[in-house]
């Protein structure tokens, strides 16, 4: 009896397969570089550095990533994908908001100040501000994979919120831009950029501070209460 064939993968399609060492090489390749790159900077950081963080021979990485300048990109794309992952994950707790929805953004503020903060994300934006010149388009890419992605994936739960009557707001995109400027904004002159740990007390009060302000523009108005 014929069996039905599967659908063919994308590895299959192309007449080879992709071996899950040769990925988990080339991630412990980019997780190696974006460390390296964001202690000595990319001017000062050399490829057989790399390959002696990522535990590989150097001919290694040029096989996977070719020279120093791709291994940059990818680095840092790959680096931005994490944290962009973390934010949207600080956004979960806009999705089902239950009673007063100072509490959610509240929530949701204090985690996107801790995924702010964090020593990836403050590393991801060093270097891209020193190599903005040097890999204009890189700036580009990563604001639109990353910034980008959560801007619009808080519009969208804020849109949900004011649809629900709990936020009064007929441009969640700008009320999205807002929330994330009063929440961001404080912080390069408050970690002195990326020099001091903000304890978290002082993220809360941060946080509650910018929730205070948000809502005094954007909640409900007696009518649609």
């Amino acid at each position: 009896m014929n069996r039905p064939k599967t659908p063919a993968t994308a590895s299959e399609l192309s007449g080879r397969a992709v071996p899950r060492g040769r990925v988990d090489k080339r991630q412990a390749i980019l997780e190696a570089a974006f460390k390296t790159f964001a202690r000595e900077g990319y001017g000062q950081s050399c490829v057989r550095e790399i390959a002696a963080e990522a535990g590989v021979a150097k001919p290694t990485i040029y096989n996977h990533l070719g020279d120093k300048e791709t291994l940059f990109r990818e680095a840092m794309r790959a680096a931005a994908g994490r944290t962009v992952g973390q934010g949207l994950a600080a956004l979960d707790a806009l999705r089902d908001v239950q009673g007063d929805v100072r509490a959610g953004l509240e929530d949701a503020g204090h985690r996107l100040l801790l995924h702010h903060c964090d020593d990836e994300s403050q590393a991801l934006r060093r270097l891209l501000h020193a190599e903005a010149a040097r890999f204009p388009e890189l700036l580009e890419l990563i604001q639109q994979e990353g910034a980008r992605r959560l801007h619009d994936a808080l519009a969208d739960r804020l849109a949900r919120l004011a649809l629900s009557g709990r936020l009064h707001t007929d441009d969640p995109d700008l009320a999205a831009e807002q929330f994330l400027a009063l929440l961001t904004g404080p912080m390069e002159l408050r970690s002195r950029l990326g020099t001091r740990k903000v304890p978290d007390a002082e993220l809360r009060a941060v946080g509650r501070s910018a929730v205070d302000t948000f809502l005094r523009a954007y909640a409900p108005r007696p009518v649609d209460a």
